[in-house]
Parts: structure tokens; C-alpha cells; sequence
């Protein structure tokens, strides 16, 4: 499900377990990743993923999302990607598209309508 040149690239994104007290270790980055990977491509709940597939509990590789999120491991490793297609060649930058919007919120007095006169009562 996830090739050894794919993880080759995650890997060293990740960031590093802090040193622990004596106790259980925790389950490898790569079985997370691949337990993730199972549960959004299947569409499934994280509590359905099965246990007999070796990728811990749902509650594991969900936590362990999150904390790659926090730290930014998907928008690097989305950098890296582009950058590697990009230099192979392989991006049509013709068809991509930007699309952005910013709007300057005003604040309204509460006393005051949309249209900036005073509120009658009743209204």
C-alpha cells in the first residue's frame, strides 16, 4: 500500500518521537501512515478500521494524523511532491488555477443597520 520509495520521501518529514520511559514503544510512523491511508481511501470511521491488518487501532493512526498535521508534514511533503513533478516534467501548469478572494469586513455599530442609518424600533 505504500511503496519504500514513497516512504523514503515521508520518512524524514516526520517529526522524531521524544525520548520515552521504559514502556511500550510506539506504533511504527509506517504502519500509521498505511493505517490512514486505508481508512480514507476505504471512506470508513476511524473505529471501523480493522484491527487483523496490522496498523494499530483507528484512535492511534488518528492521533498520530493530527499530530503530523500540527506539524506540517502534509504541506511539505505536498511541496516536495510538486517540486519533484515539476522538475520531471510531469506538471501542466496551463490547466492549473488560482482562485483567491479578500474582503475587508466593516464593523457595524449594534445601534445601527446594514445600510449605516439608525435602527427604528420595530424594525
Amino acid at each position: 500500500m505504500l511503496d519504500d520509495e514513497l516512504w523514503a520521501l515521508i520518512e524524514p518529514l516526520l517529526p522524531p518521537w521524544p525520548e520515552r520511559s521504559p514502556g511500550p514503544r510506539p506504533v511504527p510512523d509506517r504502519r500509521c501512515l498505511q493505517g490512514i491511508l486505508y481508512v480514507l481511501y476505504n471512506d470508513i470511521g476511524w473505529q471501523l478500521l480493522p484491527p487483523e491488518l496490522g496498523f494499530s487501532s483507528g484512535q492511534t493512526c488518528w492521533r498520530r494524523l493530527v499530530r503530523w498535521q500540527e506539524a506540517g508534514v502534509f504541506d511539505r511533503l505536498h511541496r516536495l511532491l510538486l517540486a519533484r513533478l515539476h522538475a520531471a516534467g510531469e506538471l501542466d501548469w496551463s490547466r492549473a488555477c488560482v482562485d483567491a478572494s479578500r474582503i475587508r469586513a466593516r464593523k457595524v455599530p449594534r445601534d445601527r443597520s446594514v445600510t449605516g442609518r439608525p435602527q427604528e424600533d420595530g424594525q
